[in-house]
């Protein structure tokens, strides 16, 4: 999704109105609804920036339903930056309206590291006192709390070196990688960490985990907090450049898309803005740019290497059965990586990839939207779960924790459909010991 360099006003005036974003918009495309669509709110922003509509209750619902996906910013033949402007109107709706209590409560949790590891471990020692009959009456949004993923005991950041070398008889002088781990790896799929940080040894390259990374800051941009977020990005942008690198690379597509589109758009827009901070910011507007550039997702990453797998008879691998796919909306929209996860799923030796026809329709997921938005998440993830129940999959792989999350707490316990990133059944594949993760 690039950043435009034309005003807002003009931005605005660019809409056609010609309904190419309805097509492609997951919400317009449950509800049915105008009011659901990108041209209304582009309509709404326009009214409110003119002073003819007012902040209320309703005029913040409609701006928050939306899961920040980007395809109308894709499908845009105006190229208008449909989500750069809905943050904006987001933190104009929090700035006059408020925002609710649980919102508020992640927030403050998300933009301080030292907060954030000191609720995982009271959530952890809640999953492990309270009984299961008790969890599974409480939801959060259709998620019963019991089908919510078990915390790490410790996190993946702690269990590793900072720097981990290659691993033993690898392929020399491939480089260094800047592994950013996000929220949801350190936290909750340790996994998915051992996968990434065994492969990338195995290929040959030293992985720089920075100690001092904390939240990507996009859901503190999505929910109106950007003077919480500039903190986060101050401090990812700072840990990432302590030193030399080759590569950023990152599980999350989401985190992906803040470091190479939010990152280096955020700090112009406040250079921009405020001539005042134009000086706090140049120092790391550079350094910005030099990440956007060098950030990509593990999945494409690997799509650039040709990987052999073990298929071995006897000592291979297991296999996992049938496997279907979940493209998550970031990894379409601001990494495009569809195609080359389909081709690499298909290489895989111990699972059998089955395509099907709703794999790239949103779940539902986005951020917050199940928990905020219920009722639409509910019919769209519905809609999904027909599809891959007829697939009759043993696995169900996506690459974006938030989605992982979504698609395991709305199957039920018959179901018995495992839900895993792709670099779980890639590294097993490869059959290499996980470079520095301690046992």
């Amino acid at each position: 999704m690039s950043r435009k360099k034309t005003s807002p006003a003009k931005i605005l005036s660019n809409c056609g109105k010609c309904g190419l974003c309805l097509s492609v918009c997951p919400v317009y495309q449950t509800l049915k609804e105008e009011q659901a669509s990108p041209r209304a709110r582009l309509q709404l922003i326009k009214a409110f920036e003119n002073n003819t509509l007012e902040a209320s209750p309703l005029l913040k619902d409609i701006i928050s339903k939306c899961l920040m996906c980007g395809s109308c910013a894709v499908a845009c033949p105006s190229g208008i930056n449909h989500y750069e402007r809905f943050m904006e109107m987001r933190q104009k709706m929090v700035e006059d309206l408020g925002e609710s209590p649980a919102i508020k409560g992640l927030i403050y949790l998300l933009s301080k590291e030292f907060r954030l590891r000191a609720g995982t471990r009271m959530a952890a020692l809640g999953q492990r006192i309270t009984p299961e009959f008790i969890a599974g009456k409480y939801k959060l949004g259709n998620i019963p709390v019991n089908r919510f993923p078990t915390l790490n005991s410790l996190p993946v950041r702690k269990r590793i070196h900072s720097r981990v070398p290659p691993a033993p008889g690898s392929p020399p002088g491939k480089g260094s990688l800047v592994y950013f781990t996000g929220c949801a790896t350190n936290y909750m799929f340790e996994d998915t960490g051992k996968a990434v940080i065994g492969i990338l040894t195995s290929l040959g390259y030293e992985v720089i985990v920075p100690e001092a990374q904390t939240c990507c800051a996009v859901p503190l941009l999505f929910h109106g907090a950007a003077g919480r977020a500039a903190d986060n990005i101050r401090t990812n942008i700072r840990a990432i450049s302590r030193s030399p690198f080759d590569r950023v690379i990152v599980d999350c597509t989401t985190c992906g898309a803040a470091l190479k589109d939010e990152y280096p758009g955020f700090i112009a827009r406040a250079m921009a803005n405020d001539h005042r901070t134009k000086s706090g910011w140049e120092e790391l507007a550079e350094a910005a740019n030099v990440i956007s550039e060098k950030t990509t997702d593990i999945l494409s990453f690997l799509g650039e290497h040709d990987l052999v797998f073990n298929t071995s008879p006897n000592r291979g691998p297991r296999h996992l059965g049938r496997a279907v796919y979940h493209a998550p909306c970031h990894s379409r929209n601001s990494f495009g990586t569809h195609a080359g996860v389909q081709d690499l799923l298909r290489r895989l030796p111990n699972l059998e990839y089955i395509p099907t026809a709703g794999e790239a329709d949103c779940c539902g997921g986005g951020g917050t939207f199940f928990y905020e938005h219920p009722g639409t998440a509910g019919k769209m993830m519905d809609k999904k779960q027909a599809g891959i129940r007829a697939a009759k999959p043993d696995v169900w792989l996506t690459d974006c924790p938030v989605c992982r999350i979504n698609l395991a707490g709305s199957l039920d316990e018959k179901d018995r459909i495992k839900v895993s990133h792709p670099v779980v059944p890639v590294y097993e594949a490869l059959n290499r010991e996980a470079g520095g993760i301690k046992s």
